[in-house]
């Protein structure tokens, strides 16, 4: 697998229903080397910053094989970046991924730590109200990753994977319990025992000191 594309958002606006939102999801490919700290990528715009960004959601990943699989479905190409994916990687498929996997690009180290979750912003980005709907059935969502060693990345750099060798949870496992309202104890606790995403598994533990309150 390789780097086909960097992708930087910056900051513009969309309608979303009635409003007029700001945004960094249209991200725009750049030719130049890019330097990936903790944060991501600096000049990479992010606006919602309690959903979006941080230390656990530095950066985001999307393969090729899952833009093709959309493009058909849909009836258009879809140009890298489109999903908001700062890195577009050839071959990569999401769905095969598990919490703490790791892609190394050069001598960046990258640990994938949830899945994406689609939103508003993604509908209107996509000009589709029932695209959330869409994206969740189709079980592609991409990988937010921390940043656990920093450098630099341009296009066509190799990009190497290392399974995660402890307990962990699959992305599409993930995906799929975000939905359920009803986890029970057993769940909720595989979750807290991988190296899920901070707000993740500030989430979970909520869930769970609920769910034992009520015992």
């Amino acid at each position: 697998m390789q780097i086909l594309s960097i992708n930087i958002g910056y900051k513009r606006t969309q309608q979303k229903g009635k409003e007029l939102e700001t945004t960094g999801i249209y991200k725009l490919p750049v030719q130049e080397p890019v330097e990936i700290k903790s944060l991501g990528i600096q000049t990479d715009f992010i606006c919602d910053q309690k959903n979006h960004g941080g230390p656990d959601q530095a950066i985001y990943v999307y393969g090729m094989s899952d833009y093709a699989w959309w493009s058909k479905e849909l009836g258009r190409e879809l140009s890298a970046g489109t999903f908001g994916d700062n890195l577009t990687v050839s071959e990569l498929e999401s769905a095969g991924f598990n919490i703490g996997d790791r892609l190394q690009v050069g001598s960046i180290i990258l640990e994938v730590t949830a899945p994406r979750i689609p939103c508003s912003t993604l509908a209107a980005r996509m000009g589709d109200p029932q695209f959330i709907k869409n994206f969740r059935r189709a079980e592609r969502p991409g990988l937010y990753c921390r940043v656990i060693r920093e450098g630099t990345v341009q296009a066509g750099n190799e990009v190497k994977v290392e399974s995660y060798k402890g307990e962990t949870i699959s992305i599409l496992q993930m995906f799929r319990d975000y939905y359920d309202n009803h986890k029970s104890e057993e769940t909720l606790r595989l979750h807290l025992r991988a190296p899920i995403a901070i707000r993740a598994r500030k989430e979970t533990e909520e869930d769970l000191e609920k769910l034992l309150s009520k015992r």
